[in-house]
């Protein structure tokens, strides 16, 4: 076991150098994590989980066992679940049209973005350049290749918008409250905004 100043990187876990890792943070087993990453305070990284260059993490992020995120940029309070995938690259080939192989500078980089308190459900798959906004909930098994709104619950493949969820990720009722905490929206222009606070 490799320990830090109140960060956990388990032995098996593959960090580079050029990786940062804030406070507070867990690595766990067999997880890979490239160069030029940086990562929050506070977050957990499962078991296996894959961490692409370019990636930036904010601070509580927890992301899943066996979830691959390549060169994504994940706000504050995000849930990647696990098995779930993160691409970046909309022109996937493993040669040049020369035949040589591709290498680094032979793409480039459309990163995914999720917003704070989103989650991502375990084995869904987010196409590059989507951003996913504060507090929507991608379900399990998502193909999803169209952004996705606030609050937004979407399921499928592809996904689509079936309702809304709360800060708690409860499910809003038809009149936009949450049965979990109380919380109430309103909804204008396909933005739902809080409008009571709840318990």
């Amino acid at each position: 076991m490799i320990t830090g100043t109140e960060r956990f990187v388990e032995a098996s876990a593959d960090v580079a150098p050029g990786a940062r890792i804030g406070v507070g943070t867990r690595v766990w087993h067999q997880a890979q994590v490239a160069d030029d990453v940086e990562i929050g305070a506070g977050c957990t990284l499962g078991k296996s989980c894959y961490i692409g260059s370019g990636s930036r993490i904010g601070a509580n992020v927890k992301i899943g066992n066996h979830a691959d995120v390549f060169g994504a940029q994940l706000d504050d309070d995000v849930m990647i679940s696990p098995q779930a995938v993160l691409t970046e690259d909309r022109t996937p080939r493993a040669t040049r049209l020369d035949g040589q192989r591709q290498g680094p500078g032979d793409w480039a980089s459309t990163p995914v973005i999720v917003r704070r308190g989103a989650t991502v459900g375990a084995g869904a798959r987010v196409a590059p350049g989507i951003e996913i906004g504060p507090y929507a909930l991608v379900g399990i098994g998502a193909v999803v290749l169209r952004d996705v709104p606030a609050h937004a619950l979407v399921l499928g493949n592809p996904a689509r918008a079936v309702g809304w969820v709360c800060r708690c990720a409860g499910t809003l009722d038809d009149r936009l409250r949450c049965p979990r905490c109380d919380r109430t929206y309103e909804l204008a222009a396909d933005l739902l905004t809080e409008i009571q606070t709840g318990r």
